[in-house]
């Protein structure tokens, strides 16, 4: 660590995301960015637009040269989804604690691979799903975990944005750098939250899945049956007019609503209420700061990662083959 005692951060990527991630590390005192790396000026001109201290960065256009070259204490991944992978390992190969945005690969033998990695390396490697520090799905969570609502037996997921319209023209429609269509990308916040919240593990997966005139999946489908017996349905609708998502988790004795951003819970009787005490929230960078430093635990681990991407590339099977697709777990 520095002189200063403050973490060392270095971005691996300097665009749109990136912005808020530098915010939140340069207001935390106990953290720094300290270099940038990215391959457009444009990004880096809008990145110090946004937040002048990045000024004070020295700029790479090679990350491998940054890790080289600046004395750093973790770094965060915010690039195309398909270079995820290698600057992962690349990065924890260096002794250093990652922490990467989403989907944290676009392959289930990647995301193996770099599960060992991170046991060989003893470095802290979170995701940065937002998700999991937001009051509302902290208290899913609780309320599943406790037991209080017996076992969990039906899952209704549903998500839908301007994603087709939003992202045309962009690296998010160009498989060569996204990996895939909208599943892979905001859909990913959806599929990791249902599995973070539940603790369920996908077991086979039947969808249908429209490009449009694209390359990637704009609409998906899908049903899921979990490995204890659960199943469920994912709706990712990339061709909407505006943004609407609804989450629901049924449960032998209630169930929980989560109406676009609105959390109700529904009891035995059937009575539905809005939960008042929720537990209080964060962001991925400060949960981040605070495992490194031994203070906080890792709640968006690799295991998250993989979830997402087993159920995700099944569901890519499933479309391409017409039939429904077992979830690999060796």
């Amino acid at each position: 660590m520095a002189s200063t005692d403050k973490i060392r951060v270095g971005f691996i990527g300097a665009g749109g995301i990136a912005r808020g991630h530098f915010r939140r590390i340069n207001d935390n005192p106990l953290a720094e960015v300290t270099a940038l790396c990215d391959i457009s000026d444009t990004s880096i001109a809008r990145m110090i637009e946004a937040n002048p201290d990045a000024a004070k960065c020295p700029v790479y256009y090679d990350w491998e040269e940054m890790l080289d070259k600046e004395q750093l204490d973790g770094v965060q991944i915010l690039t195309p989804h398909t270079l995820h992978f290698e600057e992962a390992m690349g990065a924890l190969d260096r002794g250093l604690h990652v922490l990467c945005e989403k989907p944290m690969v676009c392959q289930v033998n990647q995301a193996k691979t770099l599960m060992a990695k991170i046991d060989e390396s003893g470095k802290v490697f979170s995701l940065s799903y937002q998700r999991h520090q937001q009051a509302e799905f902290r208290y899913v969570k609780s309320v599943l975990d406790s037991g209080k609502m017996g076992d969990i037996h039906y899952i209704q997921a549903f998500q839908a944005q301007e994603w087709y319209r939003g992202t045309m023209g962009t690296w998010r429609q160009d498989p060569a750098l996204s990996g895939g269509g909208q599943i892979n990308d905001s859909g990913s916040h959806l599929v990791d939250i249902v599995f973070w919240t539940t603790g369920l593990v996908p077991e086979s997966v039947f969808a249908y899945m429209e490009n449009l005139d694209t390359q990637v999946d704009i609409l998906t489908a899908a049903s899921v049956r979990f490995t204890n017996g659960a199943v469920g349905t994912f709706s990712v609708i990339g061709h909407a007019t505006g943004w609407w998502e609804d989450i629901t988790w049924f449960c032998d004795k209630g169930a929980l609503y989560m109406r676009n951003g609105k959390l109700l819970e529904q009891n035995e009787k059937g009575e539905t209420t809005e939960p008042k005490d929720l537990p209080s929230g964060s962001d991925p960078d400060t949960k981040w700061i605070e495992t490194i430093l031994g203070k906080a635990e890792n709640e968006a681990t690799a295991l998250n990662g993989l979830r997402v991407i087993q159920f995700t590339e099944a569901a890519w099977v499933s479309a391409d083959t017409g039939q429904p697709s077992e979830v690999v777990f060796d």
